[in-house]
């Protein structure tokens, strides 16, 4: 059984558990400097978790911006749990989050490699290539 579980305190289980899923895949799988991976906004965001039977196995978090949306961050998934749609299962939940709080978009920056994942989920690609950690990135966006 899937469980989501949402926190903004430093100190709660949910925010160890995503930091240690965003150190294993953006630190160790992608080789991201570990001094990138937490920046200044970790006390500024709210992050979830999701758990598979008790087990940490995905993760993101995310912030609102200063027009009335969020902007999502972190989305990582452990490699055992991939291709299982628990990212999709997590954004679905980001999602609705936001819209209960009457946010008006979400905005993220992606991976160049999975653009095609959020597109599916119905976001947009906005603005041009950059890069972010040695990796290519877009801006992607959807309306709520």
């Amino acid at each position: 059984m899937n469980e989501i579980r949402t926190s903004n305190d430093l100190n709660s289980t949910v925010y160890k558990d995503g930091l240690y899923i965003r150190t294993t895949v953006f630190v160790d799988e992608q080789n991201v400097p570990p001094e990138l991976e937490i920046d200044e906004f970790e006390d500024k965001c709210t992050y979830n978790t999701l758990y598979v039977n008790g087990a940490a196995a995905a993760t993101a978090r995310y912030f609102p911006t200063d027009d009335n949306g969020i902007h999502v961050q972190r989305v990582a998934v452990l490699k055992k749990y991939r291709k299982k749609g628990l990212a999709s299962e997590l954004l679905k939940h980001i999602m609705k989050q936001a819209q209960e709080n009457s946010y008006d978009y979400i905005i993220l920056g992606a991976q160049d490699q999975a653009n095609g994942f959020y597109k599916k989920l119905g976001f947009e690609v906005i603005g041009d290539q950059y890069l972010d950690a040695g990796i290519l990135h877009h801006d992607m966006r959807i309306e709520l």
